[in-house]
């Protein structure tokens, strides 16, 4: 990877005039050899991936291991069936999606992990419920998933997107940005909206901690994946309609990376601290683990 930073991006657009999504697909053809057109190929075999893990979660009620969740995504269905959602049809099916991709992951389906596991309902329900509401051709997803990707990619460049070792700022919020950026991307945003939606997603989740009840990645982390999901929604709104972060994206980035630093290991995926100790927490592992 030849880009280390989003001041590099930018230059590297505007010096080419080319969108991100470009300068995304010529990176990743010159470092496999391969031509752009199988590149964006495999960029389709990911959304695809995508809107299957999306159907199949849609399809299932089944619990996950501990049997604490898979069926929220049911209750949102059942619930926008007779009754709207208040943000209208784009909000019920973020949010249902968001859940449908993160439950499938509990059952040990096949999802993408964008950036991570843990957080793989935010893209492509934001990419997906858009694209459906939208109308936004296959081709206009494939560039919103390139860009989300770079974004992605750029990040981990000065921080590893890892629960263990920055917190869940670096698992959902960069997932969050991400989906900020593909969005913005897709609705026909310049560079420019595209990196302010990103660093106004990121720098509003900074501090999220990692405090998995019992080590799973099932609370908080499911229902965080349609909070963010829709957040980026917010992030990419206010883009589009010109403001702007006041902190570059890049010291954003820095921020993240010396506040994971800073964060108690209790609060970085150890299951010691935070939500992961509360009595219920406490409850929950000793039934769970037949702990006396």
């Amino acid at each position: 990877m030849t880009i280390l930073s989003f001041l590099e991006l930018e230059n590297r657009c505007e010096t080419e005039k080319k969108s991100i999504y470009e300068v995304a697909q010529d990176e990743e053809a010159s470092l496999s050899g391969d031509i752009v057109d199988v590149i964006r190929l495999r960029v389709l075999e990911d959304l695809l991936a995508m809107k299957d893990a999306i159907k199949n979660g849609l399809a299932s009620k089944e619990k996950s291991i501990s049997g604490w969740c898979g069926d929220d995504c049911a209750k949102l269905v059942k619930k926008y069936s007779s009754k709207p959602a208040l943000f209208g049809r784009i909000f019920e099916k973020i949010t249902t999606y968001a859940l449908a991709t993160v439950e499938e992951n509990l059952r040990m389906g096949r999802i993408v992990a964008c950036p991570t596991a843990g957080s793989c309902g935010i893209v492509p329900s934001v990419i997906v419920a858009v694209s459906e509401e939208l109308n936004v051709p296959e081709n206009q997803q494939i560039n919103g998933l390139l860009t989300a990707g770079l974004v992605g990619l750029i990040v981990s460049n000065k921080v590893q997107l890892a629960g263990a070792v920055a917190g869940c700022q670096a698992e959902c919020g960069v997932a969050s940005a991400m989906a900020a950026a593909a969005l913005v991307q897709m609705l026909g945003g310049d560079t420019s909206q595209i990196l302010n939606a990103a660093a106004l997603a990121l720098k509003n989740i900074l501090g999220l901690t990692c405090d998995p009840v019992c080590g799973l990645v099932e609370v908080p982390c499911v229902k965080r994946n349609p909070f963010l999901a829709v957040y980026s929604v917010t992030a990419a709104e206010l883009a589009m309609c010109g403001v702007e972060s006041k902190i570059p994206i890049d010291e954003i980035v820095d921020t993240l990376k010396i506040t994971g630093q800073l964060m108690s290991p209790l609060l970085k995926e150890t299951s010691l601290g935070g939500l992961a100790k509360t009595k219920t927490a406490l409850e929950l592992e000793k039934k769970l683990f037949k702990k006396k």
